[in-house]
Formats: C-alpha cells, structure tokens, sequence
C-alpha cells in the first residue's frame, strides 16, 4: 500500500482534527494568515497568533481576512519566538508554525532547554512529496536542518520519518539510503554508512520497515531503472521513504523536485516535543496547508481521541 496523496490526507483532517491550537510565530505573513484561515474554517485549527498586532491587523486587511476566531498575542521583534514558544510548551498550543521570523532565532527558542520543545531526538524535517505524473508519493529527510548527520543520527533521521509514514497508515514503508551509487566504496563513506545500516535493518532492527541501501536516486524512484541495471532489490524502484546522507543532497533534491516537477509537498519539523510546520518563506498558502495537515496526522496518532 502506497502513502495517501494529499487529497487523502486533506480529507483525513477535515474528518479527524477540530479546534487544534496553532502558534503562529510572526503571524504578520500574507501566506500563513490566508493558510491559517483556511485551516480554522476547516475546523482544523484554533489560530494563535503571535507577533506585532498592528501590523498581523494590516496584514488581514489587506488580503481581506477576518481575524474573528483567532487570537492575537502583540508581542515585540525579541519576544515572539519564545512566547510562541512556550504557549507549546504550557500546552495552550499543540502545533508550531513557522511565519515571518529569522529561523535562527525560532530554533533558538525552540531548542531552549527549559522553556523550548527540546527532547533527546535529532530535530530534522520531513517532507512528503507528491508528483501526480508518476502516481509517486514519498517521504524525503532530513531537507533543512542537520549539516552531515552521523551514522546513528542518520538512523534516527529513519526512525522520525519512519514515525511520518506510520502516522499516514504504512507501518511497513520501504526505505531507501541515499547516495550517488548503489555500491559500497570506501571513498564515499556515505555509502559504506547505508551499507552498515541495511545490514541492521536485515537484523529486524527497523521491522516492519524493509530497509536498503546504499541506492542511488533512480533506483529508488524508478522501477524502469532497476530493471536497466538488473538490480535485485525488494524496493523496485518504489521507495515510500527516503533517508539522504546530508542536508546538501536532501536539500539539492528536494528543492529540484519543487521548481522542476508538476508536484505537491508539504513539510513537518520532526524531533521535537510538539510538531511544528517550518517551511520556507518562498512556500505558498497550498504548500502550509498539506504541512499543517501533516502535522495533524502525527498529533492525531499520538493521541486518537483529539477533536
């Protein structure tokens, strides 16, 4: 069973979340705003809106937003990502969302040790892509934070994705350890990493999650290419999951799927004691709605029982 396309995943939102507190952090954005209207008429979401108050006002008017069912919260430059923050951390809000601030003060906030969402896991994001053409969809990371994650950060990279795909109803996804080639060279130590990895997972270390590498990214994607190479692989060219060595090739990949492919994508930053949607500022209204909807699939795994 393939992951849901985003229509799917939509439609599981609108039937599954009502009222979720959301912590928008510099709420003063045209894109969040217009997704977070969206997502409150849908039932998803209960917005909270952090930020200047004039300006998150002047905002909504000039996109022609009613704010009626959100709350504002006027805060100033220096204290909008740790009062968005905490309101997470207290539990007033279940999500976080990335608006117009600095993404290195947020994560300083975020990554505080005594008010911030800070846990033991490796913070990273995980991006679902869809691209209709090919009736592809896949999980990519980590797209946007860790530099060059160790071996065991790569795994635990694995296992946060592996908890994305879970939470969209695929217990088993097959997962593919990228890198350039398919064959292990002492000169591409990402190579002999996935190799090392695959060999735990052949263990039953990450079962029910079938696990291969190192694969390079046709033969992920692609059935056609397996064939051409003659490669025996269980994968098959269909990986539901991929696990990139670094952010330059996660990122290179990711962002050369966005702007060359007719595809849809929406992200969630994994690692932390909350979801929160940390995309980027050049994403659009539809790009923040699949993300928050992402995030409300994994709240609504953790905890069924929300409404």
């Amino acid at each position: 069973m393939p992951l849901p396309s985003f229509e799917t995943v939509l439609r599981r939102a609108d039937a599954r979340a009502r009222g979720v507190g959301v912590a928008a952090v510099g709420a003063h954005d045209p894109t969040v705003l217009e997704a977070l209207t969206e997502a409150a008429m849908r039932g998803w979401a209960r917005p909270i809106l952090f930020g200047p108050a004039a300006e998150i006002q002047a905002t909504a008017r000039d996109r022609r937003l009613s704010l009626d069912d959100m709350e504002i919260v006027d805060t100033g430059v220096d204290e909008i990502a740790p009062a968005a923050v905490a309101a997470v951390h207290s539990g007033q809000a279940r999500l976080l969302m990335k608006g117009r601030i600095a993404t290195p003060a947020l994560m300083k906030a975020v990554l505080d040790r005594e008010h911030g969402l800070r846990t033991n896991r490796m913070v990273c994001q995980v991006v679902l892509m869809e691209i209709p053409r090919d009736n592809r969809r896949f999980l990519m990371a980590d797209t946007g934070v860790t530099i060059h994650p160790s071996l065991e950060e790569r795994v635990d990279v694995m296992r946060s994705a592996l908890e994305v795909a879970r939470a969209l109803g695929l217990p088993n996804a097959r997962v593919a350890l990228m890198a350039a080639s398919e064959l292990v060279k002492d000169a591409m130590p990402e190579t002999v990493e996935a190799a090392q990895i695959a060999s735990r997972a052949a263990a039953g270390e990450f079962a029910p999650a079938l696990v291969e590498g190192p694969l390079s990214f046709d033969l992920a994607y692609s059935p056609r290419a397996v064939a051409r190479k003659h490669l025996e692989t269980e994968i098959q060219g269909a990986a539901d999951v991929m696990i990139f060595p670094d952010l330059l090739s996660a990122n290179l990949t990711v962002k050369a799927i966005m702007y060359t492919a007719d595809c849809s994508f929406g992200g969630v930053l994994m690692g932390l004691s909350a979801p929160a949607v940390f995309m980027s500022r050049a994403d659009d209204v539809k790009t923040r709605i699949h993300s928050l909807a992402l995030a409300l699939a994994l709240l609504h795994d953790e905890d069924p029982a929300i409404t």
